[in-house]
Protein backbone atom coordinates (compact mmCIF):
# COMPACT_ATOMS: atom_id res chain seq x y z
CA UNK A 1 0.00 0.00 0.00
CA UNK A 2 1.14 3.31 -0.49
CA UNK A 3 0.93 6.44 1.84
CA UNK A 4 -1.72 8.11 3.30
CA UNK A 5 -1.35 10.82 0.94
CA UNK A 6 -3.05 8.07 -2.02
CA UNK A 7 -3.92 10.66 -4.84
CA UNK A 8 -6.75 8.98 -5.83
CA UNK A 9 -10.92 8.71 -5.36
CA UNK A 10 -12.03 6.07 -3.91
CA UNK A 11 -14.15 4.73 -6.25
CA UNK A 12 -11.07 4.92 -8.61
CA UNK A 13 -8.98 2.93 -6.02
CA UNK A 14 -11.46 0.15 -5.83
CA UNK A 15 -11.66 -0.15 -9.61
CA UNK A 16 -7.58 -0.17 -9.56
CA UNK A 17 -7.64 -2.74 -7.27
CA UNK A 18 -9.83 -4.94 -8.78
CA UNK A 19 -7.08 -5.15 -11.92
CA UNK A 20 -4.62 -6.08 -9.90
CA UNK A 21 -7.11 -8.85 -8.23
CA UNK A 22 -7.75 -10.65 -11.22
CA UNK A 23 -4.72 -10.59 -13.07
CA UNK A 24 -3.10 -12.25 -10.34
CA UNK A 25 -5.36 -14.79 -9.62
CA UNK A 26 -7.34 -15.61 -12.71
CA UNK A 27 -4.09 -14.56 -14.76
CA UNK A 28 -5.78 -12.56 -17.37
CA UNK A 29 -7.84 -9.03 -17.19
CA UNK A 30 -9.83 -7.00 -19.27
CA UNK A 31 -11.75 -4.02 -19.92
CA UNK A 32 -14.89 -6.51 -19.56
CA UNK A 33 -13.73 -7.14 -16.21
CA UNK A 34 -14.56 -3.35 -14.92
CA UNK A 35 -17.57 -2.84 -16.96
CA UNK A 36 -19.36 -6.35 -15.42
CA UNK A 37 -18.48 -5.53 -11.98
CA UNK A 38 -19.03 -1.88 -11.35
CA UNK A 39 -21.22 -0.92 -14.59
CA UNK A 40 -19.01 1.30 -16.11
CA UNK A 41 -18.12 2.49 -19.87
CA UNK A 42 -15.87 0.72 -21.87
CA UNK A 43 -13.77 3.80 -22.46
CA UNK A 44 -13.44 4.53 -18.40
CA UNK A 45 -12.66 0.77 -17.91
CA UNK A 46 -9.38 1.43 -20.84
CA UNK A 47 -8.52 4.36 -18.55
CA UNK A 48 -8.70 2.64 -15.59
CA UNK A 49 -6.27 -0.39 -16.91
CA UNK A 50 -3.80 2.42 -18.74
CA UNK A 51 -3.57 4.12 -15.23
CA UNK A 52 -3.00 1.01 -13.32
CA UNK A 53 -0.38 0.17 -15.85
CA UNK A 54 1.22 3.79 -16.10
CA UNK A 55 0.97 5.31 -12.68
CA UNK A 56 0.81 1.78 -9.96
CA UNK A 57 2.67 -0.80 -11.63
CA UNK A 58 4.21 -0.25 -14.94
CA UNK A 59 6.23 -3.65 -14.70
CA UNK A 60 3.02 -5.30 -13.36
CA UNK A 61 0.91 -6.71 -17.04
CA UNK A 62 2.31 -7.71 -20.48
CA UNK A 63 -1.43 -7.13 -23.66
CA UNK A 64 -1.49 -10.96 -25.07
CA UNK A 65 -2.76 -10.20 -28.50
CA UNK A 66 -4.65 -13.92 -28.79
CA UNK A 67 -5.86 -13.61 -25.09
CA UNK A 68 -7.39 -9.78 -26.37
CA UNK A 69 -6.08 -9.12 -22.21
CA UNK A 70 -3.58 -8.40 -20.13
CA UNK A 71 -1.82 -10.90 -18.51
CA UNK A 72 0.75 -10.75 -15.58
CA UNK A 73 4.24 -10.21 -15.80
CA UNK A 74 6.84 -12.66 -14.68
CA UNK A 75 7.66 -9.68 -12.05
CA UNK A 76 4.47 -9.76 -11.28
CA UNK A 77 4.43 -7.69 -7.62
CA UNK A 78 0.85 -6.89 -5.80
CA UNK A 79 1.11 -3.08 -4.66
CA UNK A 80 -2.97 -2.59 -4.15
CA UNK A 81 -2.99 -5.55 -2.52
CA UNK A 82 -2.23 -8.06 0.37
CA UNK A 83 -1.69 -10.54 -2.41
CA UNK A 84 -4.15 -12.78 -0.20
CA UNK A 85 -6.64 -15.10 -2.38
CA UNK A 86 -8.96 -14.21 -0.20
CA UNK A 87 -9.33 -10.84 -1.46
CA UNK A 88 -9.92 -12.79 -4.77
CA UNK A 89 -12.20 -15.19 -3.46
CA UNK A 90 -14.37 -12.86 -1.69
CA UNK A 91 -14.34 -10.76 -4.73
CA UNK A 92 -16.58 -13.68 -6.70
CA UNK A 93 -19.15 -13.36 -3.92
CA UNK A 94 -19.00 -9.24 -3.97
CA UNK A 95 -18.21 -9.75 0.34
CA UNK A 96 -15.05 -8.16 0.44
CA UNK A 97 -14.87 -5.86 3.12
CA UNK A 98 -12.55 -3.23 1.41
CA UNK A 99 -12.33 -1.09 3.92
CA UNK A 100 -10.06 -3.23 6.03
CA UNK A 101 -8.08 -3.29 3.19
CA UNK A 102 -7.51 0.19 2.75
CA UNK A 103 -7.11 1.08 6.65
CA UNK A 104 -4.86 4.60 5.58
CA UNK A 105 -7.46 6.28 3.61
CA UNK A 106 -9.36 7.06 7.40
CA UNK A 107 -12.33 6.70 6.25
CA UNK A 108 -14.01 7.54 9.81
CA UNK A 109 -14.52 3.48 10.11
CA UNK A 110 -11.69 3.11 13.45
CA UNK A 111 -14.90 2.20 15.98
CA UNK A 112 -15.09 -1.32 13.56
CA UNK A 113 -12.80 -3.93 14.57
CA UNK A 114 -12.42 -7.69 12.89
CA UNK A 115 -11.03 -10.04 15.01
CA UNK A 116 -7.69 -11.31 13.17
CA UNK A 117 -8.04 -15.28 11.40
CA UNK A 118 -5.90 -17.69 9.89
CA UNK A 119 -4.65 -16.70 6.54
CA UNK A 120 -4.30 -20.44 4.85
CA UNK A 121 -2.16 -20.69 2.30
CA UNK A 122 -3.71 -20.66 -1.42
CA UNK A 123 -1.42 -20.09 -4.18
CA UNK A 124 -2.01 -18.68 -7.88
CA UNK A 125 -0.65 -21.24 -9.43
CA UNK A 126 -3.37 -23.99 -8.05
CA UNK A 127 -5.89 -21.22 -7.65
CA UNK A 128 -5.71 -20.22 -11.51
CA UNK A 129 -6.26 -23.39 -12.98
CA UNK A 130 -9.53 -24.23 -10.95
CA UNK A 131 -11.07 -21.39 -11.54
CA UNK A 132 -10.60 -21.42 -15.37
CA UNK A 133 -11.88 -25.35 -15.06
CA UNK A 134 -14.80 -23.44 -13.07
CA UNK A 135 -15.59 -21.12 -15.74
CA UNK A 136 -14.92 -23.14 -18.87
CA UNK A 137 -16.07 -26.89 -17.22
CA UNK A 138 -12.44 -28.27 -17.89
CA UNK A 139 -11.19 -31.34 -16.51
CA UNK A 140 -8.14 -31.22 -14.00
CA UNK A 141 -5.89 -33.73 -12.74
CA UNK A 142 -5.00 -32.19 -9.04
CA UNK A 143 -2.90 -33.31 -5.93
CA UNK A 144 -5.52 -33.54 -3.00
CA UNK A 145 -4.97 -34.96 0.26
CA UNK A 146 -6.75 -34.89 3.55
CA UNK A 147 -6.76 -35.78 7.42
CA UNK A 148 -8.24 -39.08 6.48
CA UNK A 149 -5.59 -39.56 3.33
CA UNK A 150 -2.63 -37.61 4.00
CA UNK A 151 -0.56 -39.48 1.59
CA UNK A 152 -0.49 -37.70 -2.40
CA UNK A 153 -3.72 -38.69 -4.06
CA UNK A 154 -3.75 -37.79 -7.77
CA UNK A 155 -7.48 -37.75 -8.99
CA UNK A 156 -9.11 -36.05 -11.67
CA UNK A 157 -12.18 -33.73 -11.33
CA UNK A 158 -14.79 -31.34 -12.81
CA UNK A 159 -14.72 -28.27 -11.04
CA UNK A 160 -18.02 -26.17 -10.80
CA UNK A 161 -18.16 -23.65 -7.81
CA UNK A 162 -16.04 -22.49 -4.81
CA UNK A 163 -17.51 -21.98 -2.20
CA UNK A 164 -16.68 -20.26 1.19
CA UNK A 165 -18.29 -22.28 3.97
CA UNK A 166 -17.33 -23.22 7.57
CA UNK A 167 -14.34 -20.54 7.36
CA UNK A 168 -12.59 -22.09 4.61
CA UNK A 169 -12.78 -22.08 0.63
CA UNK A 170 -13.99 -25.01 -0.71
CA UNK A 171 -14.28 -26.24 -4.35
CA UNK A 172 -17.46 -28.36 -5.68
CA UNK A 173 -16.54 -30.69 -7.79
CA UNK A 174 -17.04 -34.11 -9.87
CA UNK A 175 -14.80 -36.73 -8.83
CA UNK A 176 -13.78 -39.54 -11.57
CA UNK A 177 -12.18 -41.74 -8.57
CA UNK A 178 -15.44 -41.28 -6.36
CA UNK A 179 -17.72 -40.93 -9.34
CA UNK A 180 -19.73 -38.49 -7.80
CA UNK A 181 -19.78 -34.83 -6.69
CA UNK A 182 -17.51 -33.97 -3.79
CA UNK A 183 -16.27 -30.87 -1.96
CA UNK A 184 -12.35 -29.85 -1.82
CA UNK A 185 -11.51 -27.69 0.65
CA UNK A 186 -9.02 -25.39 -1.66
CA UNK A 187 -5.60 -25.18 1.06
CA UNK A 188 -5.29 -29.44 0.57
CA UNK A 189 -4.40 -29.07 -2.49
CA UNK A 190 -0.45 -29.66 -3.64
CA UNK A 191 1.13 -28.80 -6.57
CA UNK A 192 -0.53 -27.46 -9.77
CA UNK A 193 -3.54 -29.07 -11.08
CA UNK A 194 -3.19 -29.67 -14.95
CA UNK A 195 -5.62 -30.07 -17.59
CA UNK A 196 -6.65 -32.87 -18.67
CA UNK A 197 -8.25 -33.29 -22.40
CA UNK A 198 -11.99 -32.54 -23.23
CA UNK A 199 -14.55 -31.28 -20.93
CA UNK A 200 -16.43 -32.99 -18.50
CA UNK A 201 -19.66 -33.76 -18.81
CA UNK A 202 -20.23 -34.05 -15.50
CA UNK A 203 -21.50 -30.40 -15.33
CA UNK A 204 -23.64 -28.02 -12.15
CA UNK A 205 -26.45 -29.05 -14.14
CA UNK A 206 -26.20 -32.73 -12.96
CA UNK A 207 -24.91 -32.34 -9.67
CA UNK A 208 -28.43 -33.03 -7.57
CA UNK A 209 -27.52 -32.13 -4.10
CA UNK A 210 -25.76 -28.60 -5.41
CA UNK A 211 -29.80 -27.94 -7.42
CA UNK A 212 -31.94 -29.21 -4.79
CA UNK A 213 -32.53 -25.82 -2.19
CA UNK A 214 -34.06 -27.43 1.54
CA UNK A 215 -35.83 -24.82 3.70
CA UNK A 216 -34.40 -24.86 7.49
CA UNK A 217 -36.60 -23.31 10.15
CA UNK A 218 -34.88 -22.68 13.07
CA UNK A 219 -36.92 -22.08 16.56
CA UNK A 220 -35.77 -21.28 19.61
CA UNK A 221 -35.01 -24.18 21.50
CA UNK A 222 -38.25 -24.52 23.12
CA UNK A 223 -36.69 -25.52 26.89
CA UNK A 224 -36.28 -21.63 27.05
CA UNK A 225 -38.21 -19.67 29.02
CA UNK A 226 -41.15 -17.19 27.28
CA UNK A 227 -38.80 -14.25 27.56
CA UNK A 228 -35.25 -16.30 26.90
CA UNK A 229 -37.84 -17.23 23.38
CA UNK A 230 -38.18 -13.42 22.80
CA UNK A 231 -34.78 -12.62 23.20
CA UNK A 232 -33.40 -15.75 20.57
CA UNK A 233 -36.47 -14.40 18.19
CA UNK A 234 -34.89 -10.94 18.00
CA UNK A 235 -31.34 -11.48 18.19
CA UNK A 236 -31.82 -14.09 14.97
CA UNK A 237 -34.36 -11.93 13.22
CA UNK A 238 -37.56 -14.09 13.70
CA UNK A 239 -41.16 -13.62 12.93
CA UNK A 240 -43.40 -14.91 14.69
CA UNK A 241 -40.85 -17.48 16.26
CA UNK A 242 -39.42 -18.92 12.97
CA UNK A 243 -36.70 -17.63 10.60
CA UNK A 244 -36.34 -20.08 7.23
CA UNK A 245 -33.42 -20.05 5.51
CA UNK A 246 -32.99 -21.54 1.94
CA UNK A 247 -29.87 -23.56 1.36
CA UNK A 248 -28.42 -25.70 -0.92
CA UNK A 249 -28.58 -29.47 0.02
CA UNK A 250 -24.72 -29.87 -0.39
CA UNK A 251 -23.90 -27.06 1.94
CA UNK A 252 -26.65 -27.84 4.61
CA UNK A 253 -24.27 -29.72 7.05
CA UNK A 254 -21.57 -26.23 6.61
CA UNK A 255 -24.64 -23.86 7.68
CA UNK A 256 -25.88 -26.29 10.63
CA UNK A 257 -21.80 -25.65 11.75
CA UNK A 258 -21.91 -22.46 11.04
CA UNK A 259 -24.91 -22.06 13.36
CA UNK A 260 -23.33 -24.31 16.12
CA UNK A 261 -26.27 -27.05 15.64
CA UNK A 262 -24.96 -30.52 16.34
CA UNK A 263 -27.23 -33.01 13.61
CA UNK A 264 -27.31 -35.72 15.71
CA UNK A 265 -27.13 -34.81 19.45
CA UNK A 266 -28.34 -31.76 21.87
CA UNK A 267 -27.06 -29.44 24.35
CA UNK A 268 -27.72 -30.67 27.40
CA UNK A 269 -28.00 -26.78 28.62
CA UNK A 270 -30.72 -25.08 26.49
CA UNK A 271 -28.84 -21.63 26.71
CA UNK A 272 -26.09 -22.76 25.13
CA UNK A 273 -28.31 -24.44 22.38
CA UNK A 274 -30.66 -21.37 21.75
CA UNK A 275 -31.53 -22.62 18.51
CA UNK A 276 -33.04 -25.68 16.64
CA UNK A 277 -34.06 -27.07 13.50
CA UNK A 278 -37.78 -27.22 14.02
CA UNK A 279 -37.89 -29.55 10.52
CA UNK A 280 -35.27 -31.72 11.06
CA UNK A 281 -36.53 -34.91 10.48
CA UNK A 282 -37.55 -33.40 6.69
CA UNK A 283 -34.19 -32.67 5.96
CA UNK A 284 -31.80 -34.91 8.10
CA UNK A 285 -30.87 -37.15 5.67
CA UNK A 286 -29.66 -34.52 3.59
CA UNK A 287 -26.34 -33.86 6.54
CA UNK A 288 -23.59 -35.95 5.75
CA UNK A 289 -21.57 -37.45 8.57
Amino acid sequence: MQDSNWPYRYDLLLRLRLIEVVAMWEGRVNTNHLIKYFGIKRQQASNDIKKYREDIAPNNLTYDKSAKAYTPSASFTAVLTTGSADEYLHLLERNSDLNLRFERLELGFGHIHQLPMPNRAISPEILRPIVKACQQNLRIEVDYRSINDPQPDGRVIAPHSIIYAANRWHVRAFCEKNQGYRDFVLTRFFNTPEFESGTSEHTEAFDIDWNTKLDVSLVPDPRLTPNQKQVIEHDYGMEEGKLTLTVRASLLAYLLKALRIEAHTVHADPKAQQIVVENFDKIKNRVFV
